[in-house]
């Protein structure tokens, strides 16, 4: 399995690091978003993703911005 690309690995530690922040576990965010939590736990370890994602998961737990 390739690794992880730099850019890769800091979306997934973004979005690990804001769900931590809100107290959102992988099983309550895959309720949120209509995936289930196994499709979660998978995207953010490989850390491959869309754009879409990305923007869709800090918007359902209440995020407004995000720092890089």
């Amino acid at each position: 399995m390739p690794e992880q690309t730099e850019w890769e690995a800091k979306a997934a530690k973004l979005l690990k690091a804001e769900l931590e922040r809100h107290g959102v576990t992988y099983d309550q965010l895959a309720d949120m978003i209509g995936d289930k939590e196994v499709n979660i736990r998978n995207k953010l370890s490989r850390g491959k993703f869309s754009a879409a994602f990305l923007l869709q998961c800090p918007s359902v737990v209440g995020v407004g911005h995000l720092y890089l």
